[in-house]
């Protein structure tokens, strides 16, 4: 006898192998979904973008792929500045030019192989432009209302593992950088500039563990060394289901800031290239950090602010973020 809408629903939540994403929704229609089970939504608006199953996906894996959501001519234009910026044929106020470090600490390498990674590029024009697409702005608001901030800008280049292991990034949670709530009107959308796999680097993450609490961040004890703000989660389950998400060029996939993530080495000779916005909604808050686990980052934010601005001025952690955060839709009320 065929499983009733709601048992069939149970079944699928509570006994499905969580790692292969894929299967979960694909028993599940629209009406059972929105009839039986409205709190499956708590993540997510109704905008008429995302399906029933994919905000039931969102709220069980903490994120969701879009292929081919970014035009290969789009993300030729934006491979196209960070070249430019790599030659340093412009400079952009505010953007900071990092490196893998075992480059640092070798001899001088020119251009795009010196360069790791691009961060808060808003005030590059073109390099925003990413930010703003509608396409890119549709879903963003299904998780952050429809006052949309764009508060943090990247440009990832994960280079070619030296040998050191360096161009893995640690598992973390990036609402550990990040002094404003709630956390679940924030969101990442990152998008592959290049395919994506597993030799190269690609995102890992551990679905379902955006569930739970921010956990407390460090430094990782690696052999070979971090890359600076590469901060780790100190303690997690390391037996938990891990998916490696592999992308085509153009494919965007979106997080929850709690979802437990990071990268492997890029084992190929070329360099892995994605960039991102971490998107908020503007009617968030800022929190005070001190005492808690983010405090460690916020100090390191506010000695790199004083060096960049001057001794002499002092900024916190929240100015820090007040200052990056651009409205991309709708009024710009409490961010």
């Amino acid at each position: 006898m065929a499983l009733r809408a709601a048992d069939r629903l149970k079944v699928v939540l509570n006994h499905l192998d969580r790692s292969d994403v894929s299967l979960r929704t694909s028993f599940i229609s629209a009406q059972n979904l929105s009839h039986h089970h409205p709190e499956a939504f708590q993540y997510t608006f109704d905008t008429g973008v995302l399906s029933p199953e994919q905000r039931l996906a969102y709220k069980e894996d903490g994120f969701i792929l879009i292929k081919k959501l970014v035009s290969e001519e789009d993300v030729n234009r934006f491979r196209n500045e960070f070249e430019r910026i790599c030659t340093r044929d412009v400079k952009i106020p505010g953007l900071i030019v990092m490196k893998d470090v075992t480059i640092a600490k070798s001899e001088f390498v020119q251009g795009e192989k010196a360069v790791s990674k691009l961060q808060d590029f808003q005030e590059d024009e073109e390099l925003f432009r990413y930010c703003t697409l509608p396409q890119i702005l549709k879903y963003v608001e299904c998780f952050t209302g429809p006052n949309i901030m764009a508060m943090h800008t990247m440009l990832i280049n994960k280079p070619p593992d030296t040998g050191k292991k360096t161009s893995r990034h640690p598992m973390h949670q990036d609402l550990h950088y990040f002094p404003f709530r709630p956390a679940d009107r924030i969101v990442c959308a990152w998008t592959a500039m290049e395919k994506v796999t597993r030799q190269n680097g690609c995102l890992v993450v551990l679905p379902g563990t955006h569930k739970g609490p921010l956990l407390e961040h460090d430094y990782p004890e690696w052999e070979g060394g971090v890359n600076k703000m590469y901060h780790g989660i100190k303690n997690y389950n390391p037996n938990h289901p891990r998916l490696h998400v592999e992308m085509e060029k153009g494919d965007t996939v979106f997080f929850h800031p709690l979802l437990i993530h990071g990268s492997g080495m890029n084992q190929t000779q070329g360099f892995r290239k994605a960039i991102s916005c971490h998107y908020a909604g503007a009617d968030c808050h800022y929190i005070a950090v001190k005492g808690t686990t983010q405090e460690n980052i916020s100090k390191e934010v506010e000695e790199l602010a004083r060096r960049r601005i001057g001794s002499d001025t002092t900024v916190s952690f929240q100015d820090t973020w007040a200052l990056r955060g651009r409205l991309v839709q709708g009024e710009r009320t409490l961010l």
